[in-house]
């Protein structure tokens, strides 16, 4: 069993969107997302997974394949459908984790060791 506590070492970048890696093997991805209020991930799609959101902290603006805006916050979970574009807008420090299944090719990293900003892109 691996352990990370999800309410430490929060981020936030001035230039943009942070985005950490929390675990990431063959199966799939835990992503930490960090944004600070204004901050804007644009509009994107994960073509072969589901993508689940799980807000920790904050609030932000979610839009989904259907084009609606919706202000979510704190202790609420998004599902978004393989394939199915989304973006985010914070309105506060927003604080969101990130599932997606499957990394074919991906190497097991250790919980926080690596960070990178490949996932917004």
């Amino acid at each position: 069993m691996k352990s990370i506590n999800l309410f430490e070492n929060w981020e936030f970048d001035d230039k943009g969107p942070h985005a950490d890696p929390l675990y990431v093997d063959r199966n799939g991805r835990a992503i930490l997302f960090t944004l600070k209020p204004g901050q804007t991930i644009r509009e994107h799609n994960a073509q072969s997974s589901p993508f689940y959101v799980i807000i920790l902290g904050g609030r932000g603006i979610f839009t989904g394949g259907d084009g609606v805006e919706r202000v979510v916050g704190s202790n609420t979970l998004l599902v978004f459908e393989p394939g199915e574009q989304h973006s985010v807008h914070a309105l506060d420090n927003l604080v969101f984790i990130g599932f997606l299944h499957g990394a074919p090719g991906a190497q097991i990293t250790s919980p926080a060791l690596s960070k990178t900003d490949e996932v917004l892109r």
